[in-house]
């Protein structure tokens, strides 16, 4: 989009509902769960677990936390969600609301008896269709190509670079901190708007674009557009929003061209492990069933299997296949594929979110993903609206990576 072109412009919410909004967002800002557990120094887990014969649980070590849980709940639970008008507003912070005090929870029962109970309130528990659906593309989707590791930090980081830059020139305000940290348990990860990348990163080169589309043309694309919307939790994320997010996230993989099946099998691992675990799974088990019984490299089936296990038993990787399934469902059945990017919301949302579009609260996406000006990409499009998940992946790299 040419940054000449004049964009609607968002009518500002009700005073009361704006003040309760904002209070939200400050307090999701102060509450970074995913980096509360995220486990530090993975070569150091893996060096133990791998020296014990891989049979002893490594443990797992996080960041110190300076959260004031009583506080927080307190400033939560203070907020007169019940004056706010209209109706559509009000259930939609209501939930925030409810969201946030189940993350509070999460966080503050890290490494505690209760932590897989907090972690299936806040994500819900792995439902046993999806299990099914994970043990089917174990069972049957190839690998694909081997890849080899063969770009690191110094290509990863320009091509972000270059990323960020041609979403600057479509919108100069768009904006993203971007930090090379090499203690993260990912290799990209963003995070409360900072774009995190392992300083020891070794990706495929194939890969990189994808991941990057998956990480800024989803996850920082959709910031931006809730930025420029009047209800401020379309920026931080309404209640449940992270099944769409991150199902569109692997959606963007595709659709820039390369989402192998290694990748989709990654993805069902994670279902068949966050389950182990919320059944009470140690590590070893989880790490065995992924590496002996369905095959997957040590690196992966060791990364899978200690996320599984983070805090106690983190249920939350079981959003990435379940979301790609509903979002496929969602475009099957004629779902506009634009509106996934008005900010960070749920699908079964998109009710409450056209009142509000009606009522001039919320205004189209300012931007969409870089791989939507790709020649094919509404070839890819097409295609996703009849695909089911098990065969949504490409068996060859792009021709470009592969000279």
């Amino acid at each position: 989009m040419s940054p000449a072109v004049k964009r609607p412009v968002a009518r500002p919410l009700p005073e009361l509902a704006a003040q309760i909004d904002a209070t939200l967002s400050t307090l999701d800002a102060r509450l970074d769960w995913l980096l509360a557990l995220s486990p530090i120094d993975t070569p150091g887990l893996w060096n133990a677990f791998d020296g014990s014969g891989r049979i002893s649980e490594p443990v797992l070590r996080y960041v110190d936390l300076e959260i004031d849980f009583g506080a927080l709940r307190h400033e939560l639970a203070a907020l007169p969600m019940t004056e706010v008008q209209p109706p559509a507003l009000q259930a939609l912070l209501v939930e925030k609301q409810g969201e946030l005090s189940r993350m509070i929870d999460l966080v503050e029962q890290r490494d505690r008896p209760d932590f897989i109970e907090a972690s299936v309130a806040l994500f819900g528990a792995v439902e046993p269709e999806l299990v099914e659906l994970a043990d089917r593309i174990l069972a049957t989707v190839p690998p694909g190509d081997p890849l080899p590791a063969d770009c690191g930090i110094d290509e990863v980081r320009s091509q972000v670079e270059d990323e960020i830059a041609w979403y600057r020139a479509q919108a100069p305000d768009f904006h993203i901190d971007v930090v090379i940290d090499t203690d993260i348990s990912s290799s990209l990860m963003v995070s409360h708007g900072t774009f995190y990348i392992d300083g020891n990163i070794r990706l495929p080169r194939a890969r990189v674009r994808p991941l990057i589309q998956h990480e800024i043309g989803t996850h920082v694309v959709t910031r931006h557009n809730g930025r420029q919307q009047a209800l401020r939790q379309l920026e931080v994320g309404l209640a449940q929003y992270d099944p769409t997010q991150e199902g569109l996230g692997v959606l963007g993989e595709y659709l820039s061209g390369y989402l192998p099946g290694a990748r989709l099998r990654i993805l069902a691992a994670r279902v068949v492990a966050t389950a182990m675990a919320a059944s009470g799974a140690q590590l070893p088990a989880i790490f065995a069933c992924l590496h002996e019984a369905h095959g997957m490299p040590t690196d992966e089936a060791f990364d899978v299997a200690v996320r599984a296990r983070r805090g106690g038993g983190l249920t939350k990787d079981a959003v990435y296949l379940r979301g790609l399934r509903d979002l496929l469902a969602y475009l099957e059945a004629g779902g506009e594929f634009d509106t996934l990017f008005l900010g960070k919301f749920a699908l079964p949302q998109l009710e409450l979110l056209e009142a509000l579009v009606d009522d001039g609260w919320i205004v189209p996406p300012a931007l969409l993903p870089r791989y939507t000006t790709d020649p094919d990409f509404r070839d890819r499009l097409a295609a996703c609206r009849q695909t089911p998940v098990e065969r949504l992946y490409q068996s060859h790299r792009p021709q470009e990576h592969t000279a």
